[in-house]
């Protein structure tokens, strides 16, 4: 045979690959003499953790949560808090919302107009001087008006002085509390957008303004709702959902947990359940968009309200468009048939999947201990991800009130600067920009902790990734030392040890904590690239041009393909610490190697037992979904009655489903690394042992057929 016939595991071609495993009889699974691996890595590592208590303990003594959670007035104060004289005036209302217009609402993330606290929000329309006309008859319409100001002293100002003082409002309209804020409370009458049954009305100045106005300083308050305080909405949401999300991911775990436990008896029954369920769960979803555009197509909505005019985020609105659902239905009926597809032309491979999961259930039901582990890898993510969460709140919230000055008008040169409320009428940026306001804008300060509080955010972005790949690396080490001990008995249970999975546990932590942060760091880093590529790609949305954009699509792309194959690489290099107990940068380049000599066999194995495992994800996700979605939307009122006070419905049920995902995948991660140790065993139990007496194979004769089947060359090795 000349060069040009010579198969790909060649021993020409293997050498470019590192030699291939002698037979070692001493060899009898993962090495108990080892020593600590990639120490330098770990010390880093450990110091990492230490500054990142740290900077949690700082940020909790300067930060204050109150300060995401409760509207801020003009002066800094929260409406609605506790043991405060705000304490029942728990709504934020505007003087004058018209100028909410104005392009600095969204600079300055501020509308340029006086804001207080109050107990409720105006029901009728009165402007300051119809109010003093009406004080010399009746009182009660200032005991009304005064609500809304800073002062109660008799309205005897003019409106010019009123103007000066900055003590009440010029005008009220009719509104209604929206997100603990005062909003126009529009309505229509005959198709015409209305407030209070009028189109037009007076603005306290002379002036008289339309409702169209008022809708677009509305609108404008929309958007810097958007930009300072989206999340209190879906806050909201969760405040009251978070018992029944509770309930979802806790069925999805059991669900997860029963489907892994059917795995071990029936794996090919179990196949066409996965398969089955999920052409059906996608199949219902194209159901219901179809629906949802038929009845928006028959019964088109003909009533105007809050959430029609853009007080509500868009992404709502959305909802309310056929072409939203028709976009739904149609990538969904793709997804369908990419599925169907996939089914039909892996039906050969879908085999060689099947008797990998049933290797795999052996495995699993002689090491059952690997059944409960995911329950602590989600123990110690949800840690993780609580203390990231908390302590990104401080230190939002950290520092001092800081007021600026803002201009109505907007052509004021001191706009924007740092002033004090206390003196701001004495000094010379009140004389130099008459009508300028000194409202609070954030909380922030000038020491040195204040500067740097960007910084601590990017710091706590980045060690909780490397925590998260960390504890991700751990768990892969973990057991794929216990699924190694399994395939290197020969007499199986009888020669497995006792308490495997703690034993590779205590191995992995005592002996290569450095060189699991080596992996872990890796893609932390790659991570913190793609994050701040898409700071970036946000940031500069506006300026980019093609040629801009299409280079961050490749980029987004190179290191979408960098990532996905630096953790393949990773979860086999553990594999390989976990046999040999060797540093990190070793153990990748001997698994790189074994992978590389067998190439062919690598082409047939378990990137199919992914396939199948990831339709058990998405039959778990789309079940709870769909259980979900029924709930949410109270379609369930014979089984239980849903919350009915929710601004988005689908805030919960997005929790629901992309929690069961994960917990779905924490389970089946199980089955995915139990395979691909015992793939990784085989292998190196082919180059160690020839089948003989003398040499036997370790693998079961069913696993090993399947492979001859596939790949005649094994017979030949």
């Amino acid at each position: 045979m000349n060069d040009t016939e010579k198969p790909a595991d060649t021993p020409s071609e293997e050498k470019d690959f590192g030699d291939p495993r002698t037979y070692d009889p001493d060899f009898k699974g993962p090495v108990s003499n080892r020593s600590c691996t990639d120490v330098l890595c770990c010390m880093i590592f450990l110091l990492c953790i230490v500054g990142y208590i740290v900077l949690g303990l700082v940020a909790w003594v300067h930060g204050d949560p109150r300060r995401a959670a409760y509207p801020t007035d003009s002066q800094g104060h929260f409406c609605g808090q506790k043991g405060t004289p705000n304490e029942n005036k728990t709504i934020l209302f505007y003087f004058n919302l018209l100028r909410c217009t104005s392009p600095s609402v969204l600079l300055n993330l501020q509308c340029p107009t006086t804001q207080i606290c109050v107990s409720k929000c105006p029901e009728k329309f009165l402007t300051y001087v119809e109010m003093q006309l009406l004080y010399t008859k009746d009182k009660s319409h200032w005991e009304d008006y005064r609500q809304f100001c800073k002062t109660t002293a008799k309205p005897v100002k003019s409106v010019t002085q009123l103007l000066l003082d900055d003590d009440c409002p010029t005008a009220i309209f009719p509104s209604k509390p929206f997100l603990q804020r005062c909003f126009p409370d529009f309505s229509t009458k005959n198709g015409t957008l209305t407030i209070g049954s009028k189109m037009v009305f007076q603005d306290g100045n002379g002036g008289t303004r339309s409702v169209i106005e008022l809708r677009d300083a509305a609108n404008g308050i929309n958007k810097l709702l958007d930009a300072k305080s989206l999340g209190l909405k879906v806050f909201e949401d969760y405040a009251t959902t978070w018992y029944w999300i509770l309930i979802g991911l806790t069925i999805a775990m059991v669900l997860s947990w029963t489907f892994l436990i059917l795995l071990r008896f029936i794996a090919g029954c179990l196949f066409w359940v996965f398969m089955i369920g999920v052409i059906g769960i996608i199949g219902y979803g194209i159901w219901h968009c179809y629906q949802q555009y038929i009845n928006l197509q028959e019964h088109p909505s003909s009533v105007l309200t809050i959430y029609d005019i853009g007080i509500q985020t868009n992404i709502s609105m959305y909802f309310e468009l056929q072409q939203t659902w028709f976009t739904f239905m149609i990538i969904l009926c793709i997804i369908e048939v990419i599925v169907i597809l996939m089914l039909i032309f892996l039906r050969n491979r879908i085999r060689v999947a099947i008797i990998l999961l049933k290797e795999g259930s052996k495995a699993i039901g002689y090491v059952p201990s690997t059944l409960v582990y995911p329950a602590l890898t989600f123990i110690l993510l949800s840690i993780c991800i609580c203390y990231w969460v908390v302590t990104a709140v401080f230190l939002a919230t950290s520092g001092v009130p800081v007021y600026k000055v803002i201009a109505p008008e907007g052509h004021c040169i001191h706009e924007n600067q740092t002033c004090d409320p206390e003196i701001f009428n004495t000094t010379e940026i009140a004389k130099a920009c008459p009508g300028a306001l000194c409202n609070f804008a954030f909380y922030g300060g000038k020491s040195l902790y204040h500067q740097y509080i960007p910084t601590f955010h990017v710091y706590n972005l980045f060690v909780f990734l490397w925590l998260i790949n960390f504890i991700v690396a751990l768990g892969q080490c973990a057991l794929a030392g216990a699924f190694a001990t399994y395939y290197w008995a020969m007499k199986k249970p009888d020669d497995i040890p006792r308490y495997p999975l703690f034993t590779a546990f205590g191995r992995a932590i005592r002996y290569h904590t450095g060189s699991l942060a080596f992996g872990s760091l890796i893609i932390a880093l790659i991570q913190m690239f793609k994050i701040v590529l898409e700071y970036l790609d946000h940031r500069l949305k506006r300026t980019q041009n093609t040629l801009s954009k299409f280079l961050q699509c490749c980029l987004r792309c190179c290191f979408w393909c960098l990532e996905n194959a630096i953790k393949f690489l990773n979860r086999n290099a553990y594999i390989m610490i976990a046999i040999y107990g060797r540093n990190f940068c070793r153990s990748a380049k001997d698994a790189f190697n074994l992978l590389m000599r067998n190439v062919l066999k690598v082409a047939v194995t378990d990137e199919v037992t992914y396939f199948v495992l990831f339709l058990g994800k998405i039959l778990v996700a789309g079940s709870i979904g769909v259980l979900a979605f029924l709930f949410f939307t109270q379609r369930l009122p014979v089984i239980a009655q849903g919350p009915t006070s929710l601004n988005y419905y689908w805030v919960p049920l997005l929790t629901v489903i992309l929690g069961s995902y994960l917990i779905a995948h924490g389970f089946f991660s199980v089955y995915a690394m139990c395979v691909e140790t015992i793939f990784i065993c085989f292998l190196e139990d082919l180059e160690r042992n020839d089948g003989s007496a003398a040499r036997p194979y370790y693998v079961s004769q069913p696993l090993l057929k399947i492979f001859q089947e596939e790949n005649p060359q094994t017979e030949q090795q």
